[in-house]
């Protein structure tokens, strides 16, 4: 009966840390994030479940509604991955071999495309603890 009891303690406090990573998340998504170029983004989601060409692959999805096509948003994106991706990686399973950083001017679901929305995509190696552009 003791262990039954030690289960739901471990348990409960699994869920615990988990609430407290969601509501992490939750946090970065109200607040907006600082960027380079001093404009602001909202983290949408992780997507976890696609393998890219190198294989396991995180994409982070952030919203910035002032996104207009044909600007560069290099600087923001490569910032994205350093300071908010590259953090969130470890200990994923199975570990990313690759961070794709993706910036849209509104919410669409993954995989979807919109005549009308924009869109960027930037893929990053994850190298000695770096995230390295690599050619998308």
């Amino acid at each position: 009966m003791a262990m039954a009891g030690h289960r739901v303690s471990l348990l409960m406090a699994t869920v615990a840390m988990l609430l407290a990573g969601c509501k992490e998340e939750a946090a970065a998504a109200q607040e907006g994030l600082a960027l380079p170029s001093g404009r602001p983004v909202s983290f949408l989601d992780i997507v976890t479940d696609t393998a890219g060409a190198a294989g396991a692959t995180a994409r982070f999805r952030f919203i910035d509604t002032t996104l207009q096509q044909g600007e560069d948003r290099s600087e923001d994106m490569q910032a994205l991955c350093d300071t908010y991706a590259l953090g969130r990686v470890d200990g994923m399973v199975p570990a990313p071999q690759q961070i794709v950083i993706t910036l849209a001017d509104r919410e669409l679901p993954y995989g979807e495309a919109h005549p009308e929305a924009v869109q960027f995509f930037e893929a990053y190696g994850i190298k000695n603890g770096s995230c390295i552009w690599e050619i998308f």
